[in-house]
């Protein structure tokens, strides 16, 4: 029994794995073949030392055909997509802007707001509220010019 396994331990472990493929191994640049021809035999080099496995990639995607139309891409019409969305945002917030901007004029009242009732007593008060209402006018029209100006700089809409 003993020298039956011993035999056979003996048989694998002589067994080796580079003797298991049939003809040696060359790479020829990113390729890996087993029948390179004399012409390619001057670019390759003889792969020693394990065994290679190698995996087959996924074709690539075919090509757009050359006469497609330009506009009908995918990439395009997110990107004019995207633009619609940016004009209607901007636009949506110009109203709003423009709307907080009417109401402090009417607040503001040409540089006379109408007195609080703590401000008949604290003049300081009422000061402090004009000069804010007028930095908030000057951040609105800001705002607007800001806005208007986003708004230019996208692509019309078609």
């Amino acid at each position: 029994m003993k020298k039956v396994l011993l035999t056979l331990l003996c048989g694998f472990a002589s067994l080796d794995p580079a003797a298991a493929q049939d003809s040696a191994i060359y790479r020829c640049g990113n390729e890996y073949t087993n029948t390179a021809t004399a012409e390619q035999m001057k670019n390759c080099k003889l792969v020693t030392g394990g065994n290679v496995t190698v995996l087959q990639s996924a074709k690539p995607a075919p090509k757009a055909p050359s006469n497609a139309r330009p506009g009908a891409s995918a990439p395009a019409e997110a990107q004019r997509q995207r633009d619609n969305d940016s004009r209607s945002i901007l636009e949506s917030e110009l109203k709003k802007t423009q709307a907080r901007l009417d109401e402090l004029g009417k607040d503001y009242n040409n540089g006379e707001p109408e007195k609080r009732g703590d401000e008949g007593r604290n003049y300081q008060k009422y000061q402090d509220r004009v000069s804010e209402l007028k930095a908030n006018i000057e951040r609105a029209r800001s705002d607007i010019d800001g806005l208007t100006r986003e708004i230019s700089r996208l692509p019309a809409n078609n």
